[in-house]
């Protein structure tokens, strides 16, 4: 490869520590809107909230999805005020991550929207243990310190957390102390993979694969560690999420020049069939993003 192509690579590759984040959250961001949808219902009946989970998770119009999620929200905030439990606050948290990520553009609705995220977790986490509650607000050696003692009981408060800090900083990604924090979030996605390796699907260990690839190796960045998280995420998930493979060619693969093998995973992901069960809607919105990054391919590499 040329020199003054690495030096592009390099500078794009920089670029990502601010934006590339979000990318993995927009294609997560299904599952926790659906959580946090049916958790209203759930109280009432556990059937009825499935069923709404399942309708989002399968829905092969995300336009749809976006158009009716903005009621949710409001009836998570009104089960927000008072008293709520830890359970609660969580659900508010990801649903208002989800919606951030996925459908919002506008820079300052996305921070105001994100930041109502991370202060609902902020709250799940307090309200669950005193054990977590302020691991938020933690340099990171006081942070690595509390984590060791977390168990498999935090994890969905952790994870909550763990999504609402990452959609914050990417949305507050002009503020050198937002970003700051992303060490502290890689630290936390870690203890999660710890307590348990094939949590929600694998999607911590997407997360870390991202989080070690925003910036190239000489720069601090770590591929091949990212390359270990992205292929043991496409494991847990069994192939069937396309949304890992995305961010792998995105991420890795485009961060090392690895065009034969960014191809093949995104052809890969254009082939597959993107209908399966809790994972139709994801899959449609990774398979645009493979198209438009396989359309840019020749002028990336």
């Amino acid at each position: 490869m040329r020199p003054r192509a690495r030096q592009d690579g390099a500078r794009r590759a920089a670029r990502r520590g601010r934006t590339g984040v979000v990318r993995p959250l927009v294609l997560a961001a299904a599952s926790l809107l659906a959580t946090g949808c049916s958790f209203f219902i759930d109280r009432a009946t556990d059937r009825a909230a499935d069923n709404l989970t399942a309708a989002i998770l399968n829905h092969d119009d995300p336009e749809t999805v976006r158009d009716g999620a903005p009621a949710y929200l409001l009836l998570m905030d009104s089960l927000a005020e008072g008293e709520p439990d830890a359970d609660t606050l969580a659900a508010a948290s990801s649903l208002y991550a989800a919606y951030a990520a996925l459908f919002v553009t506008d820079p300052a609705r996305a921070g105001r929207l994100s930041a109502r995220s991370r202060g609902y977790a902020d709250r799940a986490l307090c309200e669950h243990s005193e054990r977590t509650c302020g691991l938020g607000q933690l340099d990171f050696d006081s942070l690595s310190g509390r984590l060791e003692d977390t168990r498999e009981s935090d994890l969905p408060v952790l994870y909550a957390y763990g999504v609402a800090w990452l959609v914050y900083i990417r949305a507050h990604s002009d503020d050198w102390t937002a970003l700051a924090d992303l060490p502290k979030t890689e630290a936390l996605l870690e203890r999660i993979v710890a307590l348990d390796d094939t949590y929600e699907n694998g999607n911590p260990h997407l997360f870390l694969g991202v989080l070690k690839t925003l910036r190239p190796p000489a720069l601090g960045g770590d591929p091949e560690a990212a390359r270990v998280h992205f292929e043991r995420a496409i494991e847990i998930a069994d192939g069937r999420d396309l949304s890992m493979k995305v961010e792998y060619a995105r991420g890795y693969a485009r961060l090392l020049y690895e065009r034969e093998l960014h191809d093949r995973l995104l052809t890969e992901v254009l082939e597959a069939e993107p209908v399966a069960p809790r994972l139709t809607l994801t899959n449609t919105v990774a398979q645009r993003e493979a198209s438009e990054l396989l359309a840019s391919a020749d002028d990336y590499f």
